[in-house]
């Protein structure tokens, strides 16, 4: 396991701890979990970007024209 040491501003420090205790978890726990969320978040972009690259437009404009009209 790595460590990392990362500089806030004080007033951010003081509300992830605030926002930590309300969750009753320590900061660091709060770090990992916001990280693995940020981390997740960027895996789907980037697997979405992959298949968009490789997929075809037509057929995916296609599906939001059923989207539109459904709607």
């Amino acid at each position: 396991m790595a460590t990392l040491t990362i500089r806030l501003p004080d007033d951010k420090h003081n509300r992830l701890k605030i926002l930590a205790e309300r969750r009753k978890i320590s900061i660091n726990k709060l770090i990992e979990e916001l990280s693995t969320q940020a981390l997740a978040e960027f895996d789907s972009e980037t697997r979405f970007r992959a298949l968009a690259a490789a997929g075809n437009k037509q057929a995916g404009l296609d599906i939001l024209d059923k989207l539109d009209n459904n709607n």
